[in-house]
């Protein structure tokens, strides 16, 4: 039986189809689906426009389309293609942390890796200089996401409060306390109060709590963390070290939110 053998210019046909329906990524089984061609071929084809930089892999199975504005970088930005990544990989997730905190308006923060936020571990995505880091959150159902658009459509990403919390629960992976004072001068002007005590509310772990009213009160927006106070307040909890990894010794305490401060803070700011 004769098998039609792929050409190059359907298989980049196909993909110039695609780019222009607004779809920038496509998965090896479509491309098998869609085209005249055999596994063998279709993979000479993949790796001739891998080449011409016409597409990358960022994922087994998973390809991204680069247009010719991104021919420079080599790359897309992620959340151009990630709603799609996460649904091939069948994983929920929502963009988080420093990068949320760009999506949301701190736009002094242009971190070095993407962060998205899921339910069970997947190997970091590393192509060129984009890396898109995986955090595992045991809460996830529970953190509060806000639909935002993007280039291709929607993208959910943990509300202004989610991320404030987020980014004190994951303090140590982006580069400490002193980065989260930095990113809650600029993420506090978009907080809510009243939305910030069921965020720590439904989270239930008092000392992020106790930390957070700490922080925003010395990054200037202590007209936030009133509600919060006095749900610390009605908790009663024990002090709580504000650097985890720390050691006490000679450190003093703030009354105020029952936090013992062992450790100096800088600001980028």
């Amino acid at each position: 039986m004769h098998m039609v053998t792929l050409s190059f210019s359907d298989l980049s046909s196909w993909i110039d189809s695609r780019q222009s329906q607004g779809l920038y990524y496509f998965t090896r089984e479509e491309a098998l689906n869609a085209l005249p061609t055999t596994e063998v071929a279709l993979k000479q084809g993949l790796l001739r426009l891998v080449k011409k930089k016409r597409i990358a892999r960022i994922h087994r199975g998973f390809f991204i389309i680069i247009p010719l504005e991104y021919a420079n970088t080599e790359v897309l930005p992620a959340e151009w293609f990630i709603n799609d990544l996460m649904n091939y990989v069948g994983q929920p997730y929502y963009v988080g942390l420093l990068s949320a905190a760009v999506l949301h308006g701190a736009a002094h923060q242009q971190p070095q890796q993407f962060h998205a936020v899921t339910t069970k571990p997947l190997r970091e995505v590393q192509f060129k200089n984009l890396t898109i880091h995986f955090f595992v959150k045991k809460g996830f159902a529970i953190t509060p996401v806000t639909q935002v658009k993007v280039q291709t459509g929607f993208i959910p990403v943990s509300t202004p409060e989610a991320t404030a919390l987020d980014l004190i629960r994951y303090a140590r992976a982006i580069g400490g306390m002193d980065r989260v004072l930095t990113v809650l001068q600029e993420l506090g002007e978009v907080m809510n109060a009243s939305e910030l005590v069921e965020v720590v509310r439904r989270d239930e772990n008092l000392a992020y709590a106790q930390r957070m009213g700490w922080l925003l009160e010395k990054a200037g927006y202590s007209m936030l963390t009133q509600g919060l106070l006095q749900w610390i307040n009605e908790k009663k909890p024990f002090s709580a070290k504000f650097e985890p990894s720390l050691p006490i010794r000679g450190a003093k305490k703030d009354s105020r939110w029952r936090l013992i401060i062992n450790s100096e803070l800088e600001s980028d700011f």
